[in-house]
């Protein structure tokens, strides 16, 4: 493998397990405005993305190439409404899928098939995580500024929410 290939999935880490921080100060803030559904989706999401770190992890580790942590960056510390929220985490997912895409055209620009292969694996998962953006956009839009679309979209939709998902 390239050192240049090595050098961008190492950032890629990085940026999974920022994403993962990122995820969480957004569920610290839903926690503290009582919005215990809202914080549960983020929570969950939050592992969801250190599970994408630790992907790549492996992966090079399984190839014997040299796994380079680095300092993952200090998320905001101040979030808005919840449609604020989402339309951020829609924002962070279409700039990971372009790092995402940006790698795949690496990879094949260096030569390297199974890096590629490796890679549609997070390719497919990127569209699940736009689609679920804007999905809960969606509801959050039909839902308006009426606190009690929010604390159904809290309670039954986010809340509802399992690892798995």
């Amino acid at each position: 493998m390239s050192e240049k290939l090595i050098a961008a999935i190492n950032e890629q880490i990085n940026k999974e397990f920022y994403s993962s921080y990122l995820y969480l100060a957004m569920a610290a803030h839903f926690d503290a405005n009582a919005l215990p559904g809202f914080a549960r989706w983020m929570k969950v999401q939050s592992q969801e993305e250190w599970g994408h770190g630790m992907r790549f992890y492996e992966y090079l580790a399984d190839i014997g190439e040299p796994v380079v942590l680095k300092p993952i960056a200090l998320p905001p510390l101040k979030f808005g409404s919840p449609r604020e929220v989402f339309n951020q985490v829609l924002e962070h997912e279409i700039a990971v899928t372009a790092s995402i895409n940006a790698l795949f055209e690496l990879a094949r620009k260096e030569g390297d098939p199974k890096t590629e292969v490796m890679l549609h694996w997070f390719i497919d998962e990127q569209v699940e995580e736009e689609k679920n953006a804007r999905d809960i956009l969606d509801q959050l839009s039909m839902a308006g500024d009426q606190s009690f679309g929010i604390a159904f979209l809290d309670r039954s939709v986010l809340g509802a929410r399992k690892a798995d998902d």
